[in-house]
């Protein structure tokens, strides 16, 4: 069988990379389909803010004329500068259970990075670490939460067999907000907020463009060390809290200040996963009212960051913001509770985690390639 790759470029390429995991997908009943409009804003180059410091390339895989696999090829400039290495990645993979397919997918997109500048490929990413990213190599029984990515189990095969290696895995642990035992984290949270005059508060929503504005700097410089952490531009920021302020849920957005100064905050969100996935992907005719719907019986959430500035990091403030997370999540009615992504090697989150009865239920794995 011929595999011919083709560049996206006009409406009805775009139509089909968006629409190939709809029919992947129809056999695999924990995928969440992603609602369309909001997989085309993040694809548009032309408009998200991510491209103000990307470029992209979009690719399908066509296998005796049908589409059998996509794939993006992504040169991240404003991660390149960052880490001062020549890095290309590959995003929005999917494609059949076919190694061949996805070797010529993969090498369109290596070739491509390479034609960049790039020496080294690494992957999936949705388009950069700050959204979606991560290949899940295990746990393919339950349903991804809000922000995480789900794939079939043939896929880490299929990266073994083209001949990529793992790069970093990403941890998911997952605990319930009415069992985590937090009699020692009560204790540290309060005595770090007394000692360090911390003010743990939730966000407010009446003023949320400056609050978003001030969790900007924290967001920079809290991650900065971490492996993969790409620095936002202020517009990509905003559009990401712009994005996120629908389903949201202020008690479980919180913002460490001392005085005016913001060193700190933590964001859990609602799985809204649980009510995408009877919309199918669309909104109309019939999506939105089942989104509407689904949206109040959500039980679960997910904390996707917690982030603290460098100085007050010895000072165990992120206690405090777990024990805060954790009486917000009772106090509106959640159970489980989702934490991730977490790297491989953060041994101090990792143990924290573990102490608080949280279990690794989850990896998702970045790929490399030279």
């Amino acid at each position: 069988m011929g595999i011919e790759i083709v560049p996206v470029g006009d409406k009805a390429g775009l139509k089909q990379f968006i629409e190939l995991p709809f029919s992947l997908y129809r056999e695999y009943p924990h995928w969440v389909p992603p609602l369309r409009i909001a997989v085309k804003d993040l694809l548009n180059r032309e408009k998200h803010p991510f491209y103000a410091n990307a470029e992209m390339e979009l690719y399908l895989a066509l296998q005796d004329g049908k589409v059998a696999g996509r794939i993006a090829a992504v040169l991240d400039k404003a991660h390149n500068r960052f880490h001062e290495e020549k890095a290309g990645f590959f995003g929005f993979y999917e494609s059949t259970n076919d190694p061949k397919v996805a070797e010529a997918l993969l090498s369109q997109a290596r070739k491509w990075v390479k034609g960049k500048g790039a020496e080294v490929m690494r992957g999936p990413v949705n388009p950069s670490t700050n959204y979606e990213c991560g290949m899940l190599i295990d746990a393919f029984e339950s349903d991804p939460m809000v922000m995480m990515t789900y794939n079939p189990p043939y896929y880490p095969q299929l990266m073994d067999q083209v001949g990529l290696r793992k790069s970093k895995d990403l941890l998911a642990y997952l605990s319930n907000a009415n069992t985590i035992d937090t009699k020692k984290i009560d204790r540290v949270a309060e005595r770090v907020l007394a000692t360090t005059g911390v003010t743990v508060r939730p966000i407010n929503m009446k003023n949320f463009d400056a609050e978003v504005e001030k969790v900007w700097d924290v967001y920079n410089s809290a991650w900065s060390k971490n492996w993969g952490f790409v620095p936002m531009t202020r517009e990509e920021f905003i559009v990401q809290g712009k994005d996120m302020k629908q389903i949201l849920k202020p008690d479980l957005v919180l913002i460490g200040e001392v005085k005016d100064r913001v060193v700190g905050f933590a964001l859990a969100l609602p799985d809204v996963n649980q009510a995408l996935k009877p919309a199918n992907g669309s909104l109309f005719p019939t999506g939105l009212i089942k989104i509407l719907y689904y949206q109040r019986l959500i039980q679960s959430v997910r904390v996707l960051a917690l982030g603290v500035v460098e100085e007050y990091r010895p000072s165990g403030l992120a206690a405090g913001f777990y024990a805060t997370l954790v009486r917000n999540a009772r106090k509106l009615g959640y159970g489980d509770c989702e934490m991730s992504w977490i790297l491989e090697d953060n041994t101090l989150m990792n143990r924290s985690l573990e102490v608080m009865g949280a279990k690794r239920y989850k990896t998702y794995r970045i790929y490399e390639w030279n």
